[in-house]
């Protein structure tokens, strides 16, 4: 029998990060049909289903980047001493992403994480929450490591090194980022 993770205060604050924003994606998709979760604006915009796909796609590449660099540490006994905190341009980087998006913060999203064109709601729904609970797995199987002293590679910006603890909450802000967005396709069926 496994027994449960308790969680320190900051990675429970994060972890009630991701559950909030489980609870935001759910409420998002509530009632809504196939044509309009696949709705889009505008032409080259992304519909609720290609933001929700998105996440699925970067989460599913994070994830396993950040795993390796776990798995090396805890392996070699690398013990939290430390509060999993962003550092310095890891959390400039989380803060970036956060919303409402300033038109300053507006990124194009990497090749290998842009969503498939106008995948069906419900896959595109069950891929992200898939993905989100392998991030908040994730953060619970390596809890006990130092995920503020531990680096791994950035998949997605060639030299650039991120704590665990840095990837942690960058994924929760690019969730939050393009949920935010999503809502506002939603609202945008009103209108």
């Amino acid at each position: 029998m496994t027994m449960p993770v308790v969680l320190t205060a900051d990675l429970q604050a994060l972890d009630e990060a991701y559950e909030a924003n489980g609870r935001d994606a759910r409420a998002l998709v509530d009632g809504l049909s196939e044509a309009q979760g696949t709705w889009q604006r505008a032409p080259g915009t992304w519909s609720v289903a290609e933001c929700l796909d998105h996440l699925a796609v970067g989460n599913r590449v994070y994830v396993p980047a950040m795993e390796a660099a776990a798995r090396r540490a805890r392996d070699m006994g690398r013990v939290r001493i430390r509060e999993a905190r962003p550092g310095v341009i890891g959390g400039w980087f989380a803060w970036s992403l956060e919303p409402p998006v300033h038109p300053r913060f507006k990124m194009r999203a990497p090749r290998t994480i842009l969503p498939r064109v106008s995948p069906p709601l419900a896959d595109a729904t069950h891929a992200f929450f898939e993905s989100h609970e392998r991030v908040r797995a994730f953060l619970r199987e390596y809890a006990a490591i130092d995920l503020a002293g531990v680096r791994f590679p950035n998949p997605f910006i060639r030299g650039v090194r991120f704590s665990l603890a840095s990837g942690l909450h960058v994924l929760a802000a690019h969730e939050r980022r393009h949920l935010w967005q999503a809502w506002s396709v939603r609202r945008a069926l009103r209108g």
